[in-house]
């Protein structure tokens, strides 16, 4: 990958994301089903960090500031600047499931640029599957179009729930009561970025996060913005830089999934831009 030219381009920079996620899932793959004992650390409670993780963002990072010098970039362990272009990066999401060698992981990589999410990937790379989005020309998994799930009943619904240690278990636990008293079934597997892949493909049909940083959440919210369902305007709630409340649904529960966890969805006014709605 180091001898491709890469104009300044917005396909570009979608080709170099696509290599390189694929290139850092190798990388992560090698961690996760080496001989060696996984060196393990906490950043704070439930918060893990490996060497991978480490790895894994300085490969991206490389690849990146080789063949895009003038962007900026914003990943989960090194932090970084965030500019008018900036690529947001959780090298690995799902780093507790990843420790306890459970395959639940993945790569999230977000292109942001003038506060619009342009690009999003994410790569399961135990299971091969790379979910790719770019604003306005849907959604894929390995190439093929993807669509958000039909369900219009609760009683039918599969809902993931992440939780979050900026948010007390109180506050936590009203959300699921609310969801359970709805009659949907409430999951948790341990990686967002996953579970908004999951969203936009169907196999979930609502994924939740009081609190969720920018790197675990904008390539997914793509996602499922692209596959057809609905998330909330996460520029206008929270911030790339601090984070802030995630839902993405399918259209048939979404309103019903937002009123059970009082975070609003987006809408679309006359210029085509998602503003933020009221919650019922």
């Amino acid at each position: 990958m180091e001898n491709l030219h890469y104009a300044d381009t917005l396909q570009a920079r979608a080709d170099l994301c696509r290599a390189v996620i694929r290139s850092a899932g190798e990388l992560v793959l090698k961690g996760f089903y080496g001989d060696a004992e996984r060196s393990i650390s906490m950043k704070g409670p439930q918060d893990f960090l490996t060497e991978t993780d480490a790895a894994s963002e300085a490969h991206i990072r490389s690849m990146i500031e080789q063949h895009f010098p003038q962007d900026t970039f914003f990943g989960e362990e090194g932090g970084g600047e965030i500019g008018a272009r900036v690529w947001v990066v959780d090298p690995v999401d799902g780093t507790a499931n990843f420790a306890r060698g459970i395959p639940h992981f993945c790569i999230s990589i977000a292109y942001v640029e003038n506060g619009r999410t342009e690009i999003g990937a994410i790569y399961s790379p135990a299971l091969d599957e790379l979910y790719f989005a770019r604003r306005g020309d849907g959604a894929t998994l390995n190439g093929k179009p993807i669509l958000v799930a039909g369900t219009q009943r609760f009683d039918a619904a599969s809902i993931e729930m992440g939780w979050s240690t900026r948010v007390a278990n109180e506050t936590y636990l009203g959300v699921v009561k609310n969801l359970l008293d709805m009659g949907t079934n409430v999951r948790r597997a341990g990686s967002g970025a996953l579970a908004l892949a999951y969203v936009a493909d169907g196999r979930s049909d609502g994924y939740i996060e009081l609190h969720m940083n920018s790197w675990d959440c904008l390539a997914g919210l793509l996602l499922v913005s692209e596959a057809g369902g609905d998330v909330c305007p996460f520029f206008e709630i929270g911030s790339l830089r601090d984070g802030g409340a995630v839902l993405a649904a399918a259209p048939g529960v979404a309103a019903g999934v937002s009123k059970a966890s009082a975070i609003p969805l987006a809408i679309l006014d006359a210029a085509g831009e998602r503003k933020a709605s009221s919650v019922a």
